[in-house]
């Protein structure tokens, strides 16, 4: 006759689960395969959550596909694209050490992330400072294989990195602070090809902007009343039963300045099939973006999460598009 009983897991199992992180994707690599030493800083960089990853580098591909759509494609921007991947694994994992340094205290009394490893204990301060820079060097090694131009704005990027975290203490928009961050890879790819800025990739970056204010607020709701109780600012909380209007106002902002962006890339060429294929793609992602609202349930955070996850493939299909046009 079946019962209730629960088999006990083994204490490995026990133990390997009471340390991981609670708002990590079950089964993730770092948790399954890493070895133990190294899994409190692999958690630490959120290399067990590459969405922050994949948001980071995204920008990173538009930036060279539009600036292979605005001039011509060449074999360095292969070598773009892989090293823009590397670097924004390496500068995530560098930017979220720090972030989550200067946030310890404030992650400690947020149910969603006081396991992590800095407030559970599992890393340093000192320890994650070391790791951070270490992060960051292997970052710089990528960065100099560019031109003078890239060089200098991945070194001022720098900046917007380190201002971050603090930005929820002092503004109801962190999520303006993040987008400048994590969409300057923008302006960074666009120079790395073609050795400076124009019109084309700032329009560029004003849409990952907007995008970043659409996403990740859709990622604070989940945080909503524990940022209320300790004091902690977000759009999410600041927009409250207007969220929805102003999701779909970054949504729209977003699309325009991006198919804004497209325009100018090409404009003096008589290139109409680039054109319509790159303007598809900004359709695709809307479509997408569009869809993304039809699932949103903003009093779920599973809900909520699922949703900021699908932008990985949002922004993809609009890369893969500009890509394609970039090739014709």
């Amino acid at each position: 006759m079946p019962d209730d009983t629960q088999i006990p897991e083994p204490p490995d199992v026990e133990a390997r689960n009471l340390k991981a992180v609670a708002d990590a994707p079950k089964g993730n690599w770092v948790d399954l395969y890493a070895p133990e030493a190294a899994k409190p800083y692999l958690r630490l960089s959120r290399a067990d959550r590459p969405i922050g990853t994949w948001l980071l580098y995204i920008p990173c591909l538009w930036g060279v596909a539009l600036a292979a759509l605005a001039s011509q494609f060449r074999a360095w921007d292969l070598w773009l694209a892989l090293s823009c991947g590397i670097g924004a694994f390496l500068m995530r994992g560098a930017g979220c050490t720090w972030n989550d340094i200067t946030d310890r205290d404030i992650d400690g009394q947020v149910a969603r992330t006081r396991s992590r490893p800095l407030p559970s204990g599992a890393v340093t301060v000192k320890g994650a400072l070391v790791w951070m820079a270490v992060q960051a060097l292997a970052g710089a090694l990528v960065l100099v294989t560019y031109n003078g131009v890239s060089i200098a704005l991945g070194v001022a990027s720098l900046a917007l990195v380190a201002i971050y975290p603090f930005a929820k203490r002092f503004t109801w928009w962190p999520q303006v602070f993040l987008g400048l961050a994590f969409n300057w890879g923008a302006l960074l790819a666009w120079a790395a090809h073609g050795g400076g800025l124009s019109l084309a990739p700032v329009l560029l970056y004003a849409a990952g902007i907007s995008w970043t204010l659409y996403y990740d607020t859709i990622y604070a709701l989940q945080d909503r009343e524990d940022d209320a109780l300790i004091g902690v600012k977000s759009t999410a909380r600041l927009f409250a039963d207007k969220t929805r209007s102003w999701l779909r106002g970054f949504m729209a902002a977003t699309l325009a300045l991006m198919g804004l962006a497209t325009l100018v890339a090409l404009q003096g060429q008589v290139q109409p099939l680039k054109l319509a294929v790159a303007l598809a793609g900004v359709w695709a992602f809307g479509w997408h973006m569009a869809w993304q609202m039809q699932k949103l349930d903003q009093d779920d955070p599973a809900s909520c999460l699922r949703v900021f996850r699908s932008n990985r493939d949002a922004g993809l299909i609009a890369a893969l598009f500009l890509a394609a046009a970039a090739l014709l």
